[in-house]
């Protein structure tokens, strides 16, 4: 059973309807449901009393003898009627049915006299208003006109279109406008066909395009539109959106009127008309929009349910429309009114009921209503009660423990307390909606609970319940209590040192204030009591700077938050101001020039050196090219040249290199040209470690080589000579000339 309780329910419902003048009037209401059940009628929202113009059957419907637009007491049967049941279980609303005069107006659009060269287009037009909508026709020298014919089109609106004028289409025209209040004529309009069919070219032209248009689904659309044009132009459709049209449904009247049967939603847009000279782009539009609307309907209906008392009961009611419908909740008939317990979500479409009792057991209706009707479901809430459930908890207290815990007590309820299992603590922010309450299991042996976690200067309700294995009991009275301020946490703290006299203290204040909140910053030396300060900053404020500070010692700095509570913990920092002074001394200002200098040189090395690494290279490749089977070194007179004796590397490492230290420590020297500095107050400064006096003095310890060590031997020129080597007969290699000696080869 979608949308309605099997305890009450509509089978029909009273539709919207057109009512004749003095003709009688059933609007019907059939209802099923547990008897006895009460069905009663209202016409605007008030009871419509029985009456010997209006009265109720024995079936549920109502009946209307003499319907009356205006009464002479200025009352109208017009307006909007509801069928409303009623039995124990709860009250049920219908939709409502919007029931209006027929009426029809005077034509306010007549035909006009026209004259058309033949060949040419006529169209006579005519428009009149009633309800319901009047069926027009169209006679000619008061006959009705040959719809056969396929140049005659006829349009719901009033519209005569004639096309490929002939001589015989002279003649008089009016139409006529019929429905069941009354039937009109309009004035006649005569149709002269001149002359003969010309042949001189004319540019298309739309007479008329398509009309705006709103209508509800299952309709018919005709957006009309008739163009001129020598040649005849082609009338083509298309979406403003570029969506296709489609063929479902779809219709072309006459020589270029779209009509659309059966109207969906999807059928809403803007279309345009479009007329082609043949053979050429040469094209005149016109566009007019197709609003569709849909009636509500829903999408899911909400669903009876059953739930104890203290629980929660949710129903869901989704409609759709065009437009998107508006959804109305009834409780037994009446608008539900919402509170601490009753909430609406989504749009109205999700009705919550928290902590329901016995009282909250009715019948909930879901009216979805838009400008293209109404519609509605109900659903009904059953509360579950067992008897011998235990009564409310009594004498619940709270007691604030900290700025984060309060303590609740209570004691047992007055009857009934052997089934209890345990106790469900309730607990919600009083800001909060009740949505937001979150409970706590406590054992039937306790009676009092510590609830932590909580946030300072907040108030909470609390009430206790009792549960059994039947159910629970009913809660207890409600009490609200605050927990305690609570002082600022620590913010946190950074020093930057600024120069020599001055430091930068900045903090990050990620922390909840109170009113009347701040900062206190302190500072001292270290090796002092007393503090300077407190210096008060507001909680805007993130920096602050310390100036006139002494370089030679160290400062604590100190920083804490306060509020109205009370000042919170402090964070310290420790500074010194020396090291910015040692660098200052340590780093005299450059010699910019001469470090220009400097690079420039640098820069010119390193060109020159790319030039000779390149040249080597092609020295090197054509030496291979010319020298594939030569010796590639010889000699002569080597045994003077190398007469200077080889020293291992161990033994001539540290004389060497104590020399080039002694020079280099010289050249050093030279270049300071007096800007030497204290070497007493540098070594105070940095206390070189034995190794590092080692390498100051060129001394270095590296394992022996386990091969034989290369000699490096400065050789002149001059002194080189390349041979070539001479073959063996035996097939060995040549030996040297006896006046020259191999080189060792590195």
């Amino acid at each position: 059973d979608l949308g309605h309780s099997s305890e009450l329910a509509f089978v029909v419902e009273p539709s919207d309807d057109i009512a004749v003048q003095e003709q009688p009037l059933i609007l019907y209401c059939q209802v099923e449901g547990i008897q006895p059940i009460t069905i009663t009628w209202r016409k605007n929202g008030a009871l419509i009393a029985d009456s010997e113009n209006a009265f109720m059957l024995s079936n549920g419907s109502l009946y209307v003898s003499r319907f009356q637009r205006l009464r002479g007491d200025g009352s109208s049967d017009e307006g909007e009627y509801d069928c409303m049941a009623q039995n124990h279980y709860g009250l049920l609303v219908s939709r409502k049915a919007k029931i209006q005069a027929a009426t029809m107006s005077d034509f306010h659009i007549h035909p006009q006299n026209t004259v058309v060269e033949e060949g040419g287009v006529a169209r006579f037009q005519c428009q009149i208003h009633g309800l319901p909508e009047p069926v027009i026709l169209w006679q000619k020298n008061r006959m009705p006109v040959n719809t056969d014919n396929e140049r005659y089109t006829l349009l719901p609106k009033g519209v005569l279109q004639i096309t490929g004028l002939r001589a015989e289409d002279s003649g008089i025209f009016h139409c006529v406008a019929t429905n069941i209040a009354n039937v009109k004529f309009s004035r006649e309009a005569r149709l002269t066909v001149s002359g003969s069919h010309s042949t001189v070219y004319k540019d298309p032209m739309i007479l008329v395009g398509p009309e705006n248009l709103t209508l509800t689904v299952h309709q018919t659309a005709v957006l009309e539109c008739i163009a001129t044009g020598n040649p005849r132009p082609i009338v083509s459709w298309s979406r403003l959106d570029g969506r296709p049209i489609g063929v479902e449904g779809i219709q072309v009247l006459g020589t270029g009127n779209l009509m659309i049967s059966d109207l969906t939603v999807q059928h809403s847009g803007i279309y345009v008309c479009a007329a082609n000279k043949p053979g050429t782009r040469v094209r005149r539009t016109a566009q007019g929009s197709l609003v569709v609307q849909a009636p509500a309907e829903f999408v899911q209906h909400p669903q009876s349910i059953s739930r104890p008392v203290g629980t929660t009961a949710i129903f869901t009611c989704v409609a759709q429309g065009e437009p998107p419908p508006q959804i109305t909740w009834l409780r037994n008939g009446q608008i539900l009114e919402t509170s601490d317990h009753i909430k609406l979500k989504n749009n109205n479409s999700t009705l919550s009921i928290y902590g329901i009792n016995q009282a909250d057991e009715a019948i909930y209706q879901c009216i979805a209503e838009n400008s293209a009707g109404s519609t509605q479901a109900s659903a009904r809430l059953t509360v579950l009660w067992a008897d011998g459930l235990p009564g409310p908890p009594q004498s619940v207290k709270a007691e604030t423990v900290s700025a984060t815990t309060i303590q609740v007590s209570w004691t047992e309820p007055l009857q009934n307390t052997k089934e209890i299992i345990g106790y469900v603590l309730h607990i919600r922010k009083a800001a909060d909606p009740v949505e937001m309450e979150y409970q706590e299991a406590v054992s039937k042996s306790t009676f009092q609970q510590l609830v932590t976690d909580l946030e300072p200067s907040t108030s909470y309700s609390f009430y206790i319940k009792a549960y059994t294995s039947r159910g629970a009991s009913k809660a207890s009275e409600v009490t609200v209590v605050s927990t305690l301020g609570e002082v600022p946490a620590m913010p946190s703290l950074f020093i930057k040192v600024i120069n020599s006299t001055a430091v930068q203290a900045t903090w990050e204040p990620s922390i909840k204030l109170g009113q009347h909140e701040g900062f206190k910053l302190y500072y001292r030396k270290v090796h002092l009591s007393q503090y300077t300060g407190p210096v008060l900053l507001p909680s805007n404020v993130t920096a602050y700077n310390i100036t006139h500070l002494d370089a030679s010692v160290v400062y604590e700095v100190k920083l804490l938050a306060y509020n109205q509570h009370g000042d919170g913990n402090s964070t310290v920092r420790f500074v010194s101001l020396r090291e910015t002074v040692e660098r200052t001394v340590l780093n005299p200002p450059c010699d910019c020039m001469k470090d220009e200098q400097n690079n420039k040189t640098s820069t010119t090395g390193i060109i020159i050196g790319i030039h000779i690494g390149v040249t080597c290279i092609i020295f090197c490749i054509l030496f291979l090219m010319f020298g594939y089977r030569g010796r590639l070194l010889m000699c002569k007179n080597v045994q003077e040249q190398l007469s200077t004796p080889q020293i291992p590397r161990s033994q001539r490492s540290t004389s060497g290199l104590v020399l080039n230290g002694a020079a280099r420590r010289d050249r050093d020297d030279r270049d300071l040209n007096g800007k030497q500095l204290d070497m007493n107050e540098l070594e105070r400064l940095f206390p070189a470690s034995p190794s590092q006096e080692q390498q100051d003095k060129g001394i270095t310890s590296a394992p022996p080589a386990p091969h034989d060590e290369t000699q490096i031997t400065t050789l002149p020129l001059d002194e080189f000579s390349i041979i070539e080597e001479q073959a063996d007969p035996l097939g060995n290699p040549a030996a040297p000339a006896p006046d020259h000696c191999p080189a060792n080869e590195g």
